[in-house]
């Protein structure tokens, strides 16, 4: 998974139109990831086609996107595999400096 998608789907633990997500990961990220329009709406297009993500409200000219439940699996799998990466880390660290 890229990270754009991660974030994006982290982004959508509540409904988000693009503008929100850009925000949202933008403010998260502090600023180290910025969504350009075209990134963020090419990414939410194949999330939708992959079921991943799919429209919630396409009312006031603004579409708003949350995760489906195939997005909740996938995403859950990304952390646990960050998770690992994570203690793999510190693992070879503390060896490292023992």
């Amino acid at each position: 998974m890229t990270e754009t998608a991660f974030y994006i789907l982290l982004a959508l633990g509540k409904p988000r139109h693009g503008y929100g997500i850009t925000k949202f990961v933008s403010e998260l990220t502090e600023e180290r990831i910025k969504l350009g329009s075209g990134t963020i709406y090419t990414t939410l297009s194949k999330m939708q086609k992959d079921g991943l993500i799919a429209i919630y409200d396409n009312s006031d000219k603004k579409t708003v996107y949350e995760r489906t439940g195939s997005g909740d699996m996938i995403l859950a799998a990304e952390k646990e595999r960050l998770r690992l990466v994570y203690e793999n880390i510190r693992t070879v660290e503390a060896s490292e400096s023992a």
